[in-house]
């Protein structure tokens, strides 16, 4: 378990080797003063504390623009719900352990009544900007909405044009009459989410299917308001012509979860960043029949890696990429850092280890002394923007 440090006005990391924009570079000497990075030298530094970074490897801090993990934390089963306060604070303590400096809480807009409720959706925004001071982790928002989540679509379209939310993604998880596999799929992950008779349930999904044509037509309109107000905005899960089709259409510039190859080609060339699961890449394959990211990866189709439903694996991801030869370690580090905060829109402060970047950065060191493996173990130090956490040995 990981203690806090209290964060000094400055403080210096000496001598490791850091990933900087030209590669790696031994001997560097990472200072921080209000949470920026304002000198990267070789030798001493002038700052209130001195750390001996000896034999450690710092990293940029992973950012994570889709991770939904925090879920588990609110209701870890079903029908049982823990405070809210709670939940994030424990929640952010596992994004800091597993070096993810920058996090998007994606949360579901969607169309079942509980934890994937409008109300939750309310309740998360407004929790967050009471405990953001309190938090390591730079927490945004990306609202993952659903295509029949009709109801209250000015409340949505009032967050994007305030700038209340990050990221905007357009789902559609509901499946379509016809496909049984799905729809059996669906059910059975909605038996663990909320209770209906069969009967009831029936009505639910009819009363949702006769949703989906104005749920298109509203998903046109807030894709116009988020360009308009400069929020990131994503497609989910691209699997047919069609699906990609629609997607150019709106001028998506992130291409999430595609579940074929090509799509992922489609949004490449369309300019998209193609967003794919670091758990498939760590299990060896996706856990709903869509492509092997590993594949993915060595066709040169992932722009960016996220940790969908499992913070550990976006640590882990770029030091298994480069073990399998896929890519080397510092091209493989920017698919968990520098490509999404560019995608996100925060390249100028995210993502990199650089003079006027925030100070959010990972000091990796094995515990038997060889090659990080990117383990939790591995973790010696992670700053966010200043704030420190050491593990303990």
């Amino acid at each position: 378990m990981p203690d806090s440090l209290p964060p000094p006005n400055s403080f210096a990391l000496q001598n490791v080797t850091a990933l900087l924009d030209d590669g790696f570079q031994d001997g560097v000497t990472i200072t921080v003063r209000d949470g920026r990075i304002t000198d990267l030298d070789d030798g001493p530094a002038d700052s209130d504390q001195m750390i001996d970074g000896t034999g450690m490897m710092v990293m940029p801090g992973l950012v994570d623009l889709h991770g939904d993990g925090f879920e588990r934390e609110l209701a870890p089963r079903a029908g049982v719900h823990f405070p809210l306060d709670l939940a994030i604070e424990s929640n952010d303590a596992n994004l800091i352990a597993s070096g993810i400096t920058t996090f998007f809480y994606s949360i579901t807009d969607g169309f079942e009544p509980g934890i994937r409720s409008r109300k939750t959706v309310r309740d998360l925004l407004d929790g967050l900007d009471t405990l953001r001071p309190r938090l390591m982790s730079d927490s945004r928002i990306h609202i993952r909405h659903e295509c029949v989540a009709t109801q209250d679509h000015d409340e949505l379209l009032s967050w994007i044009r305030s700038h209340r939310i990050d990221l905007l993604s357009l789902n559609d998880h509901l499946p379509f009459p016809g496909d049984e596999r799905k729809t059996e799929r669906y059910k059975a992950g909605a038996a663990r989410r909320f209770t209906m008779s069969a009967e009831e349930f029936a009505a639910f999904y009819s009363s949702l299917l006769e949703r989906r044509p104005l749920g298109i037509e509203q998903g046109a309109e807030l894709a116009e308001a988020a360009h308009a107000a400069g929020v990131a905005l994503a497609s989910h899960d691209e699997m047919t012509d069609e699906d990609a089709a629609r997607a150019a259409e709106l001028n998506v510039r992130i291409c999430e979860f595609p579940l074929t190859a090509d799509c992922a080609e489609k949004g490449l060339a369309r300019g998209a960043t193609v967003v794919m699961g670091a758990p498939n890449l760590v299990r060896g394959g996706s856990h709903v029949g869509g492509t092997n990211v590993r594949d993915e990866i060595a066709a040169g189709r992932v722009t960016a890696l996220v940790s969908d439903y499992y913070y550990p694996s976006l640590l882990r991801a770029p030091f298994l990429v480069a073990e399998l030869g896929l890519l080397p370690l510092d091209q493989a580090w920017s698919l968990v850092s520098g490509n999404p905060a560019q995608a996100a829109g925060l390249g100028d402060r995210k993502g990199k280890i650089a003079v006027g970047a925030d100070a959010d950065f990972i000091a990796f060191r094995s515990p038997d002394g060889g090659t990080p493996k990117g383990f939790l173990g591995d973790v010696a130090l992670v700053s966010a923007r200043g704030k420190r956490r050491a593990a303990i040995r």
